[in-house]
């Protein structure tokens, strides 16, 4: 059962990849009928297109349709790029203003000098 399975799915993904072999054979099968009735060719004594002129037209039609599947693809995988991104709410948030006491204040004129505080180093001893 799972080797039928294997198989069948194999042959889904790899299919899409044949498409044009498979428009091929069908034009060989009925390459006479498609000569007859279809080709634009058809009236003429000497026909040398056999309907090959109408082969070109399906396998144009059926790249111009890959294509255009393809593009789709991308435009769907470009939305859903899009859809999933995320995003970050950024608030403002005001400063914190710090109330370190600052033992230096330059508001005031100094009352007094300390000398006990400061010694020069001393050369001499």
């Amino acid at each position: 059962m799972k080797r039928i399975l294997i198989i069948f799915l194999s042959c889904m993904l790899l299919l899409p990849s044949f498409g044009s072999f498979f428009v091929y054979t069908s034009f060989k099968l009925n390459q006479e009928e498609i000569s007859k009735t279809i080709c634009v060719q058809r009236k003429m004594v000497f026909n040398s297109c056999n309907g090959r002129c109408e082969l070109q037209k399906s396998l144009k039609k059926y790249a111009d349709n890959e294509k255009r599947m393809q593009n789709n693809l991308k435009e769907k995988a470009e939305v859903v790029y899009i859809q999933n991104t995320a995003t970050a709410n950024f608030k403002l948030v005001t400063p914190i203003e710090s109330k370190a006491k600052l033992f230096a204040s330059f508001d005031k004129k100094p009352i007094s000098v300390s000398n006990s505080t400061f010694h020069p180093p001393s050369y001499f001893i």
